[in-house]
């Protein structure tokens, strides 16, 4: 029997028959994500905006499903504030990140420059240009109202959302998990 180590915390969401039902935002911190139907079996969409179908991945009443993930984060030492918000890396190191992913920033001691599932809408990794040295990417999240100085390290993570499209009613619980091996 294969060992699961939690990560994070649990959520769950409900499942409605031939309805889709979508999470809100979860960052991705391992590759492997455990579902479980319970009471109705449900069809489940994983993506930046899923909305599950009867075409998607099937988990039966009762029954449980690991499905894999594919993580990415970075560290952050520069925020430039805007309509739309530019976030440098350290030098030396690339973007994890592509346009059309969805991101989530925790900063520690700067809260007010957290956000949560925002599009990254350009990733810049030309090397000199005024100044920079290091790769930056912009996402579409508004800062511009932000007029202290971002002064710490953050931790930037792809983040998705989970859907379940209901055979029945019922809930869908999940939650991410480090996969340790057979017992």
């Amino acid at each position: 029997m294969t060992v699961h180590k939690p990560v994070g915390a649990g959520s769950s969401i409900a499942i409605t028959l031939a309805t889709a039902t979508t999470s809100s935002a979860l960052s991705v911190q391992s590759k492997a994500l455990r579902v479980v139907a319970v009471t109705a079996g449900a069809f489940i969409g994983i993506g930046t905006s899923p909305t599950a179908a009867t075409t998607d991945y099937y988990v039966p009443s009762g029954g449980t499903a690991v499905l894999a993930l594919s993580p990415a984060s970075q560290r952050v030492v520069g925020i430039i504030t805007g309509t739309a918000t530019t976030i440098t890396f350290p030098e030396g190191t690339g973007s994890p990140f592509v346009v059309g992913d969805y991101v989530t920033l925790t900063s520690t001691g700067q809260s007010y420059y957290n956000f949560t599932h925002q599009a990254v809408t350009a990733v810049d990794a030309s090397s000199g240009i005024n100044g920079y040295y290091s790769t930056r990417i912009t996402v579409s999240t508004n800062t511009l109202g932000i007029v202290t100085a971002f002064s710490t390290d953050g931790d930037l993570r792809k983040s998705i959302k989970i859907s379940a499209y209901g055979a029945g009613a019922g809930t869908l619980y999940y939650q991410q998990v480090q996969i340790a091996g057979d017992a």
